[in-house]
């Protein structure tokens, strides 16, 4: 199991919220073997009167040569509900990273010739040269 911190701003500490943390942490480690570390913050920044107390849920994983970050503000005031969205988001984003790691990724084929789908830029050189 990859180690977890866990960071709670602006909140008391739950144990009920860190037990589901760890959860959710445990979980990703189906999509990637390769996650070194994971760290979550979970922060109630506001106090709205009209939508109630809303929750910021930022994730990162370290996995070799890349770091995976997630930060999510679900429009629902429940703590549980922020917590699996936010780790919703870092699975598919995990699962992305397994994609490119191991090529499976869909590569469009490149246009016929020297033609790039790419923004030329030209420099001075290339400027005076079209002009004269």
């Amino acid at each position: 199991m990859m180690p977890t911190r866990i960071h709670m701003l602006d909140m008391p500490r739950s144990e009920a919220v860190e037990a589901k943390i760890q959860a959710r942490a445990g979980r990703l480690a189906r999509f990637s073997k390769d996650v070194q570390k994971c760290e979550v913050w979970l922060e109630s920044p506001h106090q709205h009167h009209r939508k109630g107390c809303l929750y910021v849920v930022r994730i990162r994983l370290t996995v070799p040569n890349e770091e995976i970050d997630v930060r999510l503000q679900p429009e629902s005031d429940d703590v549980y509900v922020a917590i699996r969205e936010a780790f919703d988001a870092a699975r598919r984003k995990l699962e992305d990273h397994e994609r490119r790691r191991r090529g499976q990724v869909k590569a469009h084929p490149r246009a016929p010739g020297n033609a790039s789908r790419r923004r030329l830029v030209l420099t001075d050189r290339d400027v005076r040269a079209v002009r004269e």
